[in-house]
């Protein structure tokens, strides 16, 4: 980073500073209903925006879709709360062509684009008046912007229409629309899309669920929302209901296979809600991506972005459909005022994914989750201390000057859903869900950050109980290093009858001969998971004799199988594994088996072949953190 570049990003973060210590008041509508509270955000080190002093309270977008040339264009009114009197609005911006910005009075506004910073984009500085009401921007996004994946027919499942699909978190929405890029910014928002009519548009909105003839689409979300959650996707898609407000989106080919393997998601909801109350966004729709997609799933509202790997044709993946469906109260509900915060989105959503699991399917199912859970968090710590970066095993993290993506690992979904259990235990389940419950419907639509999480914690539960704060230990579980001491051992009685089966194998015992009949994905994934260093190349080709692994229908059992192939270079599984890589852009499944391929020299070349014919079917997300593995000392 050169002198400029420290000098931009040194100034922005000194302005939001002095900015966060006004008290000011915030005036904003929920459900229809305009409340007036007095709310101070937090510094948000990975935003230039100045929402303290003068904040987005609507956003309403008016966009083209040119597959063609890959790219968004149209314009973006930001209504806005002038809190303070500013003559400035700061806004995030990143890859973005601005055209003019006009104000509410007609005028022409004057404004100033700061030098681009590493992963934060530019300053968008607006000159207003205290008088302004609302802007309007125009611009057109780049073919580049690092949120839009732009696909080819021949990159989807159905393979006739091009397909786009949006990721906005954590700071990707500047890609693609100029605005306050923070997750403590919360605003409503309403659009116009017009695109190929063979598609269908939809958004984190309220959707129509078939196409209109014309390629126009028209949405409203009245409920305020984070900038991390604005999203777009158009693409040859099919809508089939599920239940009483719920429902899925797929490529024609798919659709059915999707309606199967969801069909328990109107009994999620259900669940849900007798939990943590009533679900707040009216329907809860699902829309199954293309492969590229980067993540497991995007919670956003009303419609959760998913991706094909989940599709295993046994419903024993669709803990991930809870766990985005939980979202919509932790996360979507009450948001991480900050990413340091990120653990308040995530281990309460794995936390609350637990307990629908648990309902639907059973405690047998719940237990293996967790220790699966478990065992994955002491890898990322394992990994996380070796790499030096134990601080990165708190919960509350320190991301000011990085990517806050470096937040996304196990220790704010893992560790804060062992934190949350400890709270449990300790306190009772009883008392725990009437405290959740409290906690999500007194701070809906607001941002929360750890102090106040804290606050709230003491004032609510603990209520200064030093037996209580003895038998949790929170601070030690939020600022501290790993697991603490109060950490729960998860059991399993169904994951304990795979322990046998391991040490039968790595004894002697030939796969064909292994007690297996009944197992779930979760078996499989503990027993795979349970063979690191104790097998070798003759019984990695017995195992794949007897159970057919390298051409397994599930990517879940594909990542780990094909991590022991890669440790032993078990060259038959290698075309498998090709494919693997070249047709799915999870990054869950790429980080994996790219970084132990890249710790060999003959390794990192395979890879970096099959990497240069992948990547155009990956998402930025992807690209970024697979390039990191590969060329990184280049």
């Amino acid at each position: 980073m050169n002198y400029k570049t420290k000098f931009a990003l040194i100034t922005s973060l000194l302005f939001t500073f002095i900015s966060c210590n006004n008290n000011t008041e915030n005036d904003k509508e929920v459900n229809g209903e305009e409340t007036s509270e007095k709310v101070t955000l937090a510094n948000d080190a990975h935003s230039f925006s100045n929402p303290n002093d003068v904040a987005v309270k609507h956003m309403h977008l008016d966009l083209a879709v040119d597959f063609e040339r890959r790219t968004l264009s149209g314009s973006v009114r930001l209504d806005l709360d002038n809190k303070t009197n500013a003559e400035v609005l700061h806004l995030d911006s990143r890859q973005l062509n601005i055209d003019k910005i006009v104000l509410d009075n007609g005028e022409e506004a004057s404004y100033e684009l700061a030098e681009d910073v590493e992963y934060f984009g530019q300053d968008l500085a607006v000159n207003i008046t205290p008088e302004t009401k609302s802007i309007n921007i125009y611009y057109q996004t780049s073919p580049e912007a690092e949120a839009l994946q732009w696909l080819k027919p021949e990159q989807t499942a159905y393979g006739k229409n091009p397909f786009l699909f949006s990721q906005s978190q954590a700071i990707l929405a500047r890609t693609w629309i100029p605005c306050q890029d923070s997750p403590g910014v919360k605003f409503t928002y309403s659009a116009t899309v017009k695109t190929n009519p063979e598609l269908i548009a939809l958004m984190s909105a309220e959707n129509g669920n078939t196409k209109t003839g014309d390629g126009v689409y028209h949405f409203e979300m009245k409920q305020p929302i984070s900038s991390y959650l604005l999203a777009l996707t158009v693409g040859d898609l099919e809508f089939k209901s599920l239940g009483r407000n719920c429902g899925v989106f797929a490529e024609p080919n798919m659709l059915e296979k999707c309606a199967w393997e969801f069909a328990d998601m109107q009994s999620m909801i259900d669940s849900a809600e007798a939990l943590y109350g009533a679900y707040a966004w009216g329907q809860y729709d699902v829309v199954v991506l293309p492969p590229s997609f980067p993540f497991g799933g995007m919670e956003n509202p009303r419609l959760t972005f998913a991706t094909p790997t989940i599709i295993a044709g046994d419903r024993s993946l669709v803990a991930l459909i809870a766990h985005e469906l939980a979202h919509s109260w932790s996360g979507n509900l009450v948001t991480n005022e900050t990413w340091n915060d990120f653990w308040l989105n995530e281990g309460f959503t794995v936390y609350f994914e637990q307990r629908i699991m648990e309902k639907i399917f059973g405690t047998p199912y719940e237990e293996m989750e967790t220790k699966l859970g478990m065992g994955g968090l002491k890898q990322t710590i394992e990994r996380l201390n070796k790499d030096g970066q134990i601080d990165d095993t708190h919960l509350y993290l320190d991301l000011d000057g990085r990517n806050p993506d470096d937040g996304l690992t196990d220790i704010a979904y893992e560790k804060g859903r062992f934190f949350l259990q400890t709270v449990e235990k300790a306190v009772g389940r009883e008392k725990f869900d009437a405290f959740l419950k409290q906690y999500f419907t007194e701070n809906a639509f607001k941002p929360m950050n750890t102090k106040r999480f804290e606050a709230y914690l003491d004032e609510h539960l603990l209520k200064g109980d030093s037996a209580l704060y003895a038998a949790i230990q929170p601070k030690a579980w939020i600022y501290g290093p790993g697991l603490p001491e109060t950490c729960p051992t998860p059991e399993s009685e169904e994951l304990d009858k795979v322990t046998t089966q391991i040490e039968r194998f790595t004894t002697g015992t030939s796969a064909s001969e292994l007690e297996v009949e009944g197992w779930t994905t979760h078996h499989w994934l503990y027993f795979l998971r349970g063979l690191k260093g104790q097998v070798n190349t003759a019984q990695l080709a017995d195992m794949d004799k007897a159970f057919g692994f390298t051409n397994s229908g599930n990517n879940e059992i594909l990542c780990d199988w094909f991590q022991h192939c890669i440790a032993l270079e078990y060259k038959d599984a290698y075309p498998s594994m090709d494919r693997f890589l070249t047709t799915v852009g999870r990054r869950k499944f790429l980080t994996p088996l790219y970084e132990p391929l890249a710790a060999t020299e003959d390794g990192k070349a395979w890879a970096k072949d099959v990497y240069e014919r992948a990547k155009p079917g990956y998402h930025a997300v992807s690209k970024n953190t697979i390039e990191g593995i590969l060329y990184a000392s280049e």
